[in-house]
């Protein structure tokens, strides 16, 4: 068993235990159900909709290469400088030169899970580097030294009286129940650091091939600031966020904010298309562009699972997953958590040292029934359990599964189970939940089934 899936285990284990954190985010869940349905209904066809989201995703991945090339070239042609990073490392290399050119002290930063990805943070605050998150979700997990609980709400497992102590404790605020006075207070820190910051980073929601232009959707204005403000804006997307018109946004953008968080639309939404041209009075005077490949081409050149791309980040598989919402995301022990994490991370970061993200999953298509762009994620979680066990299976798992197509293949050896099981059941009350119990890791938790007094071939036969 690798780290990765015996910290899973261990807190997976600790927080189905925690009633009070389970409430919590269950609660908040239930209530984004009843937006998000409340919204779809302002579609005059959502399924209709799904169904023309899912077919210019499938465009834009299938001609990838042709939207990026026009894109890149629109870009260019504006004064922005674009970089090609292949891995992680490269990004992050590509990133801190450009801050090591600019001679910064103070990067301001909004919310971008491709920075999560990379490891952004770590490796600038290690140059000496003072970087601040300007999203409040991520402002607040920062000062608690955590990453994002969830791809659209990064501070959803915290309450108001939690999130008031660490103000009182980081910035010596007073102590408030008030949402609108916590809100206050992280803008009052924050908009110092927009001040002094010398270079601003942000994600991106969607690239337009078309315009060649980025689109940034948030509800706070953070971005606006930490693009306008600073002299060098820095954007970091993967390479699989293209769209290819402009007017395609007309559908993505309020289907994004309906599936994520239950919202008609996002308050602001921008583009950015490049640096401060002639004329202008605000905007950076230098932009730059990395586009984050990290495997994404391998994921790209899987014709069965190449839909993963399509993914917009709405977290909307997120919030309908009954394994998320009992095991929370920091669970998970990856960047994208839930059902779009446990298909994509095997991709991105090793199918071995991650396929039991995969096994994490009931399997009961919820995900899939949710996700604005249709991609059949809970098949997916299939896929990667099969591919893993092709790839590499265990000498006790081949022998388990060998076993059991020879008990199922043969009549005799069938019904001696069913005998047998019927006959010893009742003893097995006495090590029931004990760890000489051989079935402990099913029963410490669920109990065992009763098996039937009677097979269907005996009560066929006993019926008349």
């Amino acid at each position: 068993m690798n780290n990765w899936v015996s910290a899973f285990k261990e807190q997976a284990g600790r927080i189905t235990k925690d009633l009070r954190h389970r409430r919590l985010i269950q609660t908040a869940l239930g209530k984004y159900e009843v937006q998000r349905d409340r919204r779809k209904s302002a579609f005059q066809n959502w399924e209709s909709a799904r169904q023309i989201a899912a077919e210019t995703k499938w465009e834009a991945i299938q001609q990838l290469d042709k939207h990026l090339v026009e894109f890149t070239a629109k870009l260019e042609a504006r004064g922005t400088k674009v970089h090609w990073a292949t891995t992680a490392t490269q990004a992050r290399d590509i990133i801190l030169e450009i801050i090591r050119s600019k001679k910064a002290r103070c990067i301001i930063k909004s919310k971008a899970m491709t920075a999560e990805e990379i490891h952004l943070n770590d490796a600038m605050e290690k140059e000496g580097y003072e970087v601040v998150e300007s999203d409040l979700g991520e402002f607040i997990v920062q000062l608690r030294k955590e990453p994002p609980y969830h791809i659209v709400f990064p501070a959803m497992h915290l309450t108001r009286g939690e999130i008031s102590d660490l103000f009182e404790k980081e910035l010596g605020s007073a102590p408030t129940d008030s949402p609108e006075e916590l809100t206050m207070i992280a803008r009052r820190a924050l908009r110092k650091k927009y001040i002094a910051a010398d270079i601003g980073i942000t994600g991106a929601n969607f690239a337009i091939a078309e315009t060649g232009m980025i689109s940034i959707t948030e509800n706070e204005g953070n971005a606006r600031l930490t693009a306008a403000l600073p002299k060098t804006m820095i954007s970091l997307l993967g390479i699989e966020k293209v769209l290819p018109r402009l007017a395609d946004l007309a559908l993505f953008l309020p289907m994004l904010a309906t599936a994520g968080a239950g919202q008609p639309i996002t308050c602001y939404n921008s583009f950015y298309g490049g640096p401060r041209q002639p004329g202008e009075v605000d905007g950076p005077e230098e932009y730059h562009v990395v586009l984050l490949d990290n495997r994404r081409t391998e994921l790209l050149a899987d014709a069965e699972q190449r839909d993963a791309l399509h993914c917009i980040r709405c977290g909307a598989c997120l919030n309908v997953c009954p394994i998320y919402r009992n095991v929370g995301g920091h669970t998970y022990g990856t960047t994208y958590s839930g059902p779009i994490g446990s298909v994509i991370t095997p991709h991105l970061r090793g199918l071995q040292d991650w396929k039991h993200l995969s096994q994490a999953s009931s399997l009961c298509g919820a995900c899939t029934e949710t996700c604005p762009v249709k991609i059949n994620l809970h098949h997916h979680l299939l896929q990667n359990r099969r591919n893993a066990v092709q790839e590499k299976s265990g000498f006790w798992e081949r022998l388990a599964f060998r076993g059991f197509a020879a008990s199922m293949n043969s009549p005799f050896v069938f019904r001696m189970i069913g005998t047998l099981g019927r006959l010893f059941q009742p003893l097995h009350r006495l090590v029931k939940g004990s760890r000489i119990d051989p079935l402990h890791p099913w029963t410490q938790t669920r109990e065992l089934p009763r098996i039937a007094p009677q097979t269907f071939r005996e009560y066929w036969r006993n019926r008349s």
